[in-house]
């Protein structure tokens, strides 16, 4: 991965995972096991479980340790409504960006035909 896609998905990571736990609640293993098969491979597990742990301490989840067959109890993460509002608002500013973003492409292809 290039340096600028570092960059980017430091970005939007947070809602990446938000995103996920919307869909289901999850461990972090299960959520950097999800990423990778996404195509994000260089997404290191520390990474992921920094970012959760940021999560957590803002009130964006809820976690309930549950026990695991093998060591410690895993802690698995639930979105809640704080974090349903955060997502929301990070999908209105993704929004926002893409569209202004589409439209700058179009006006520099548009721009490169005359």
């Amino acid at each position: 991965m290039g340096r600028q896609m570092t960059e980017m998905l430091k970005g939007t990571l947070e809602g990446i995972v938000l995103a996920i736990l919307a869909g289901r609640s999850a461990y972090g293993y299960e959520i950097t096991a999800w990423l990778r098969e996404q195509g994000f491979a260089d997404i290191a597990e520390g990474t992921v479980y920094a970012l959760l742990v940021r999560i957590e301490q803002r009130g964006l989840v809820d976690v309930e340790k549950v026990p695991s067959e093998k060591g410690p109890p895993r802690k698995v993460y639930t979105l809640n409504g704080e974090g349903r509002d955060y997502l929301d608002e990070f999908w209105r500013t993704w929004s926002f960006l893409t569209e202004r973003l589409e439209q700058l492409q179009h006006q520099e292809h548009q721009e490169g035909i005359q």
